[in-house]
């Protein structure tokens, strides 16, 4: 078998611009998401004035804000950051699953990536061990996916 032509992305973050939308609800977990992003930006060559940090209320609000930011060319990826917490009524449902598809339908209808890094745990410590704690930082991840992403669509050819 002939070898295939393969394109994907690479971690060259240098002449990208992001966006990490970030919820302000259970901030103690989100700060260390958005640690995790920054530092994980930096390290594959994302430079302070490419990076940009919106804050908004909840992880419901971040389609609608994301949105806005996709559809303005403000960034070639954007990463969405918050933590949605079980408690004792369906609102954990209701919040992470609109959350969810709020986020892929953006970027589906703009072709602009969009990264979910919204913790969806059944407890703090499950959140806390994701956020830079035992399991690692899923801002971290995120971040990555973004600019994988975003350096994918550029072999590709779609402009930034």
């Amino acid at each position: 078998m002939d070898k295939l032509h393969v394109i994907e992305g690479d971690l060259q973050a240098r002449d990208l611009r992001f966006t990490i939308v970030a919820a302000r609800f259970n901030d103690l977990v989100v700060e260390g998401l958005i640690d995790g992003a920054v530092n994980a930006l930096r390290s594959h060559g994302a430079a302070s004035a490419q990076l940009e940090l919106v804050r908004v209320p909840g992880a419901f609000d971040l389609p609608l804000v994301v949105r806005a930011i996709a559809e303005s060319g403000r960034a070639d990826a954007i990463i969405a950051l918050g933590a949605v917490i079980r408690g004792e009524t369906a609102h954990f449902e209701h919040i992470a699953g609109e959350c969810a598809s709020g986020l892929a339908r953006v970027s589906s209808d703009t072709g602009v990536p969009v990264t979910f890094g919204v913790l969806t745990t059944d407890t703090v410590e499950q959140a806390a061990d994701r956020a830079g704690g035992k399991v690692g930082n899923r801002g971290a991840d995120a971040a990555q996916a973004a600019i994988c992403l975003a350096t994918l669509l550029k072999k590709l050819g779609q402009p930034p």
